[in-house]
């Protein structure tokens, strides 16, 4: 179920990258995406050229999906984390707020240990960029509101 289409200003989408960018940064790890939950990709850093970074962001969203599902069946609500080990990359995911996800692929260079510390961190900057991203956007729609009906009184009268 689709709850809508998010938008993000420039000055969110800034910090978000901030965010992403001091992650890898402490944690060395190779790469970092924010995802929404109906798997539209929000920012990148760090090595994505060799990643399908779209369909990555699609396949956290579902896995986290399947994964909420599988939660369900053994009496929770959701599982807040997921960890995939490969032979050479790893991926943490992690849920960032109500909508997002935040994916951080790392190899042997860290540990989980450490990237999941740094999620931590990064989760609760991230959900506080996008929580002050709908007060802005509703004091931005309030303001257009009473600039258009202002407007029209102008051009109709009271």
């Amino acid at each position: 179920m689709n709850e809508g289409i998010s938008v993000i200003y420039k000055g969110q989408f800034e910090r978000i990258n901030g965010v992403l960018k001091k992650l890898l940064r402490e944690s060395e790890a190779r790469c970092s995406l924010l995802v929404d939950k109906d798997g539209y990709l929000i920012a990148k850093q760090g090595f994505t050229h060799s990643l399908d970074t779209t369909s990555l962001a699609a396949l956290l969203a579902g896995s986290f999906a399947s994964t909420k599902e599988m939660a369900k069946l053994l009496g929770e609500s959701e599982f807040s984390v997921l960890f995939h080990e490969g032979k050479k990359d790893n991926i943490l995911v992690s849920l960032v707020g109500e909508r997002s996800i935040l994916g951080v692929v790392f190899d042997d260079r860290t540990t989980i240990g450490m990237v999941r510390l740094y999620v931590r961190e990064a989760q609760g900057e991230l959900e506080e960029i996008l929580t002050a991203k709908f007060e802005e956007g509703e004091g931005i729609e309030v303001g257009f509101a009473n600039q258009a009906e202002e407007r029209l009184d102008q051009i109709f009268g009271d």
